[in-house]
């Protein structure tokens, strides 16, 4: 345990003692090596089901359980909607509502940039997804729920009744991710035991509110359940801020992508390690949706003034992420790119998540004893 000169446990929030880990650093992450060594190192390490099959999120969790020491982990997951339909969506119907004009224009941008056909063998994870569906989600749910995980999280809506109180009978924490106190209030609503306040500084689907002025909001209406402040956070110092604002941790996405445990292509790494925060978008030419991306010729061509009007989705999904994965397979490189925040321009030098979770230690207790100097505050001060 780290101490604080001023007599404070560091890293002890009520968040911590919920989830049973040492500091409040919250982990989010596709990459199963970053999710166990973030939970290894003392912080929680959350696993972004999305982009798996339920047959490879089984595997991904089971080689989890392997590696993570008996730390406290957890799962992500879009979780379905009440009244979402549990069949898989006809691809091909939807496809065949893909406007021409739309096709043309990734055509022309392949043509552009010499982007070949796709290529034999797996896509790329980082483009692959799968095609939400209530069946396919609450399968990915029942398989998270027979792993020893500590907290299940909702990036989408609410879960029902019933996920909630399986999870309460196993100790499994439910979190949601929002973008609003009326989305915040409507977790709770439906058994949220924290929540996850996620301003537009965010990596991928994000809402129009900064972390700065969302995290207050959501900390007093939701009071006494935690909140994890979320977005363009990366650093100890904005930990501490976080705290300051009255949340009990950070939810972190981007800090991981360019660690030594990182699946990210090396190619991608770079660019987020030369690029500055300037150099995001939030965009909807990926999926439909508002996502956050490092900006790339891709995302240029749909903000040009002659370009398409995105697709709602999942219609731009099923146009661009085929061409995507064309480009991964292919190594288009000036078209490769990664959803990312606007804590980008934080993130400048490679190392291992436990240096990344320790420096991020250090920075906030430097942090916290700075401000109480310079605020003039002895030790003796009654706190």
């Amino acid at each position: 345990m780290i101490y604080v000169g001023y007599g404070y446990n560091a890293m002890s929030t009520g968040f911590c003692r919920q989830a049973g880990v040492e500091y409040p650093i919250v982990a989010f992450s596709h990459c199963r090596d970053v999710v166990a060594a973030v939970s290894r190192a003392g912080g929680l390490g959350v696993f972004g089901a999305a982009k798996f099959t339920p047959e490879e999120l089984e595997i991904e969790l089971a080689w989890i359980d392997r590696h993570v020491s008996g730390r406290p982990y957890g799962v992500d997951v879009l979780a379905p909607f009440p009244n979402e339909d549990r069949d898989t969506p006809d691809l091909d119907a939807l496809r065949a509502q893909i406007p021409t004009e739309h096709a043309a224009f990734v055509d022309a941008l392949g043509a552009r940039y010499d982007v070949p056909p796709a290529t034999q063998g797996a896509q790329p994870r980082a483009f692959s997804g799968i095609v939400v569906n209530r069946r396919t989600l609450d399968r990915q749910i029942e398989i998270a729920l027979s792993h020893p995980i500590k907290v299940l999280v909702s990036g989408l809506g609410p879960f029902s009744e019933e996920i909630v109180a399986q999870a309460r009978a196993q100790n499994v924490l439910i979190g949601g991710l929002v973008g609003s106190v009326a989305h915040a209030l409507r977790h709770v609503d439906r058994g949220a035991d924290f929540i996850v306040a996620q301003g537009t500084e965010a990596a991928g689907h994000t809402g129009e509110i900064s972390t700065m002025v969302l995290t207050p909001q959501v900390v007093d209406a939701v009071a006494p359940r935690p909140v994890l402040a979320a977005g363009g956070i990366a650093t100890g110092r904005q930990l501490a801020a976080a705290l300051a604002l009255g949340a009990q941790g950070a939810w972190m996405g981007s800090a991981w992508l360019t660690t030594e445990e990182s699946d990210v292509d090396p190619v991608v790494i770079d660019k987020l390690l030369e690029a500055q925060s300037t150099q995001t978008l939030r965009t909807r030419c990926m999926t439909g949706k508002p996502v956050r991306l490092l900006r790339t010729p891709f995302e240029e061509a749909w903000a040009a003034p002659d370009a398409p009007a995105p697709l709602p989705a999942p219609l731009q999904g099923l146009l661009v992420l085929p061409f995507l994965n064309r480009v991964f397979q292919n190594r288009v490189t000036p078209l490769m790119g990664q959803a990312v925040g606007q804590a980008v321009g934080l993130m400048n030098q490679r190392r291992t998540c436990r240096a990344t979770v320790e420096e991020i230690v250090r920075d906030m207790i430097e942090t916290l004893e700075g401000v109480r100097t310079q605020l003039g505050l002895s030790e003796d001060e009654p706190r």
